[in-house]
């Protein structure tokens, strides 16, 4: 696969009937859940991981679904286009997806719309990247110790290889997450009504087209009362993660002066594994860069957009991610006149952390800032937050510490 995934579909169109007059009037995705909508948490934690649209696949009350999302979308942390593919008549979740096919991307994540695994995902979205052209499918699995309320996945090494009943008796067993990668091409494999579970994944396992990956974090189904009313402390507790703010060039990058373009990036030792540590531990990972460059019309905005990107993505198959990134192009003695200004954005000001902060929803006291520059230090110190002084070397053995 020659690029990252863009796309996430969700399965939001199911009637929710043993949550009552829950959803009477409201569809079970966007029942709130600790102050906002569920969708609003699950479109979050996928953003992190570059996803930019968001296709729902709504049914019931598909209108009310529209409002909702309206209300919520310019929220988000990160932007993201969000679209929608409704169905007429219930078609379970396989002829949904068979709907959506003309919106859909030639990879592309699917997620459940009632169920969220606050988990990594990079390793799972980087294997299906390397996974040879008959793999169309890749499914995140949960290893229980106790699966005898669950279907259960067979697999040998991480090929799928069966789908289960619910085993005669308790013991540990592998359970499917409800979040895919998936080849569009699978579409042609789906009838126009159908379940994606009981009809269409059992196939493609059977054909040697469906691989696995492990994960663990925390899950929350909000499809029965009792889980509904737990989720609301416990999933906005579970999401208020710590935060690793990274500066860029002397930190992630040899700096080369005003790096602007791939042909002068060089990474610096040990930063993609910082970052996949710090994933893989819970962290969500910023970076907060100036770039003066723009403002010396050595480069432009679009260019530092679009390293900040392919770093991403870079790192993203490294098994870790870039949450989000904020930039100054702004210098008092600009070369380009749009940007010769001051700004509380440039560091040593906070502006960049305080608005990551802010959109993110952060504990200063859960934050760490790591900068080469003194004004790195006193960008985090004025934002109320801890900072560390790189001075070169590996990053990853100066971060690991960090995460605890």
């Amino acid at each position: 696969m020659s690029s990252a995934i863009r796309q996430c579909a969700i399965l939001a169109g199911g009637l929710g009937t043993r949550l009552g007059a829950l959803v009477a009037a409201t569809p079970k995705p966007v029942l709130p859940v600790g102050g906002r909508p569920f969708l609003a948490w699950l479109i979050r934690e996928v953003s992190r991981f570059g996803i930019e649209d968001v296709l729902l696949l709504t049914g019931h009350l598909s209108t009310r679904v529209r409002e909702e999302v309206a209300g919520f979308g310019a929220q988000l942390p990160r932007p993201v286009t969000i679209r929608f593919s409704e169905e007429n008549s219930p078609a379970g979740t396989g002829g949904a997806l068979k709907l959506a096919a003309p919106l859909l991307d030639e990879r592309f994540l699917l997620c459940n719309g009632d169920s969220l695994l606050a988990c990594n995902l990079a390793p799972m979205l980087g294997a299906f990247m390397a996974d040879p052209a008959g793999v169309v499918g890749r499914l995140v699995v949960r290893r229980l110790a106790d699966a005898a309320r669950s279907g259960v996945i067979e697999a040998e090494g991480d090929r799928v290889t069966a789908f289960r009943e619910r085993p005669a008796a308790p013991g540990p067993g592998l359970i499917n997450a409800g979040i895919y990668a998936l080849d569009r091409r699978m579409v042609d494999r789906i009838a126009p009504v159908c379940s994606l579970e009981r009809d269409v994944l059992p196939g493609l396992a059977a054909q040697g087209a469906l691989r696995a990956s492990l994960a663990d974090g925390f899950f929350i189904d909000i499809g029965v009362p009792a889980d509904f009313s737990r989720a609301q402390e416990e999933l906005p507790r579970a999401l208020q993660r710590p935060a690793l703010f990274l500066d860029r060039d002397g930190v992630l990058n040899v700096d080369h002066g005003w790096v602007g373009s791939r042909e002068r990036f060089e990474w610096m030792a040990g930063a993609k594994e910082a970052i996949r540590l710090a994933t893989a531990a819970g962290w969500h990972v910023f970076v907060v860069t100036n770039q003066s460059g723009v403002a010396r019309g050595l480069y432009g905005e679009e260019d530092v957009r679009a390293l900040l990107g392919w770093m991403r993505d870079e790192v993203l198959a490294a098994g870790g991610t870039i949450d989000d990134f904020r930039y100054c192009p702004f210098h008092p003695e600009a070369v380009v006149e749009a940007y010769r200004r001051a700004s509380d954005w440039r560091k040593p000001e906070p502006g960049m952390i305080l608005d990551l902060m802010r959109a993110w929803q952060l504990d200063p006291s859960r934050c760490v800032m790591v900068g080469d520059q003194a004004t790195d230090v006193a960008a985090a110190e004025a934002a109320g937050i801890a900072a560390v002084k790189f001075g070169g070397g590996d990053l990853a053995a100066l971060v690991r510490p960090l995460l605890g």
